[in-house]
């Protein structure tokens, strides 16, 4: 009995190792607000706003797995980080705060050919403050470019309390995202 109950918990190890290795996912939980600034976002540059069409996960493969890299460095890399004056979200050019990075990002995903669907303005709470990022969902799981590191970690790795993010289909929708986090996780190097 003391070996079946050890390989039991070996295999459930095993099991959460291998989950780990493959990523994670957000769990979504009906609606949420989006943030103040979006929607005047939105109205400006609508194609950064949308969500819809094409691969909901894109299926990560070492090429792509490097231009999300390279392009969460080039952006980290060529804005400075500036707070700006009230809530204002913009697509920067030599300054922006964290929603500003994330918009970056996805404009210049969305010029490689990644799919909206897959590319989505996430919302966190970091050391008690407001943090906007860019959740890229692939077949390692959801993934975070985030102005804060080059690495790109799954959701899941990073010190973030997540509240929501756009719904997949319709970006002018926003989802609550689920508060549990797994244990185990994955992250690639930047």
């Amino acid at each position: 009995m003391k070996r079946f109950i050890a390989l039991i918990a070996f295999s459930s190890l095993l099991a959460g190792i291998q989950a780990a290795q493959a990523g994670t996912t957000m769990e979504t939980k009906g609606k949420a607000f989006a943030p103040p600034a979006f929607a005047s976002f939105c109205g400006r540059e609508p194609g950064l706003c949308s969500t819809s069409g094409g691969k909901k996960v894109v299926a990560l493969q070492a090429d792509l797995k490097s231009e999300l890299k390279q392009v969460n460095r080039a952006v980290n890399s060529r804005i400075k980080e500036r707070n700006d004056s009230g809530d204002d979200w913009r697509v920067p050019v030599a300054y922006g705060d964290c929603e500003d990075f994330a918009i970056l990002k996805k404009r210049e995903l969305l010029k490689r050919g990644w799919p909206a669907s897959a590319l989505l303005l996430t919302v966190a709470r970091y050391r008690g403050e407001g943090h906007t990022v860019l959740t890229v969902r692939t077949s390692e799981g959801d993934l975070i470019l985030d102005n804060l590191t080059s690495s790109i970690r799954d959701w899941s790795s990073t010190p973030y309390s997540y509240f929501a993010r756009q719904a997949q289909g319709n970006g002018s929708r926003w989802e609550r995202i689920g508060t549990a986090k797994p244990i185990l996780s994955t992250a690639f190097g930047g």
